[in-house]
């Protein structure tokens, strides 16, 4: 059967070999390449550009960027251009971000639905080639516009999606946006009250939970060897439960697990104490959260993701294996 499937990327590889993976999962009928922005390590816009002048058909997408950190018409004049170097394809992802980052740069996460709220509205207004004066709690602009002079001044098509967590914020995401980004490291359950959350909110603006697309990261460490991909997983979750507890929260992780794994590691951590950390993951945790395993338990785990509403699994390989995970996969 054919399924919309997209394909996840962050740092662990090196960036031309990024073109090259999307190339391939372009190839293999994958819909969407998402690039991460998280830690500060790999901005998302100058890869994104990248996918899309070495494709054709894929969408790109940023998986996600946060709402902080660039004013709303560098913002907005971002999307216009990545739009003008692949019409169509690209998607705005984005998130409210996370402390104890953004509280270590200077950025003080107050009222993050409104100010999310007034992102989303003005980065629509601004793509639509609207001339916008807006004085909220967080944007103040007076007459802006997307100055385009040499090229398409139609209405630019970029669907806005938020990658939401809290209860508050995917209601509004169902409210607001064209779709949530849900996140990984969750148990496939978890999408149950998303989507009810999603739905309020989409009643609160004359839509139904269909309008709303709803993409989710899963983490996917595919191997022959079923103890390899677990191994690798592990890796991977020490780090991002430390890092952002509430995400650990959503995923069930308990307290304890927590404290154990952020008093093993250091901020950035080491590969050293990630190899320390990860045997504070239990296998069952891995199993909950997680497509990990061999290439058949893989797509067993993802479709329960899919049962529960996802309707675009978008598959970060954490074994290092991206072509075994996009063959996994392949829709052609």
């Amino acid at each position: 059967m054919t399924q919309r499937m997209a394909l996840y990327l962050q740092d662990s590889h090196d960036l031309r070999d990024g073109l090259d993976y999307v190339r391939y999962a372009e190839s293999r009928g994958f819909e969407a390449v998402w690039q991460a922005e998280s830690r500060l390590v790999r901005d998302a816009i100058v890869p994104m550009a990248a996918y899309a002048a070495v494709t054709e058909k894929i969408k790109v997408g940023s998986g996600v960027i946060n709402n902080w950190t660039r004013n709303i018409g560098l913002l907005a004049a971002t999307y216009l251009t990545l739009d003008d170097l692949a019409p169509g394809r690209i998607i705005c992802g984005l998130g409210a971000w996370w402390d104890p980052l953004a509280r270590n740069v200077g950025i003080d996460r107050k009222k993050p639905l409104t100010a999310m709220k007034e992102t989303v509205q003005i980065m629509r207004r601004l793509l639509n080639m609207e001339r916008v004066t807006f004085h909220g709690e967080f944007i103040h602009v007076d007459g802006i516009e997307l100055d385009v002079v040499h090229g398409r001044r139609e209405p630019r098509d970029v669907p806005i999606m938020i990658g939401a967590t809290g209860d508050k914020m995917m209601e509004m995401t169902g409210e607001i946006a064209d779709g949530a980004v849900l996140n990984y490291c969750v148990a496939p359950e978890y999408n149950d009250r998303a989507l009810e959350l999603l739905e309020a909110g989409a009643k609160k603006a004359g839509r139904s939970l269909d309008d709303i697309d709803r993409p989710q990261l899963i983490v996917c460490s595919v191997d022959e060897d079923h103890d390899k991909a677990i191994d690798t997983t592990k890796m991977l979750l020490c780090q991002y439960m430390a890092q952002q507890p509430h995400i650990a929260k959503a995923s069930g992780v308990s307290d304890e697990v927590v404290h154990e794994i952020q008093s093993t590691l250091g901020w950035p951590a080491t590969k050293e104490q990630i190899n320390k950390a990860k045997h504070h993951v239990p296998d069952e945790l891995v199993y909950k959260i997680t497509a990990s395993g061999t290439p058949e338990e893989a797509r067993v785990k993802v479709q329960e993701y899919v049962k529960r509403g996802c309707t675009c699994p978008i598959l970060y390989p954490v074994g290092g294996n991206f072509r075994l995970l996009i063959d996994t996969f392949a829709q052609a």
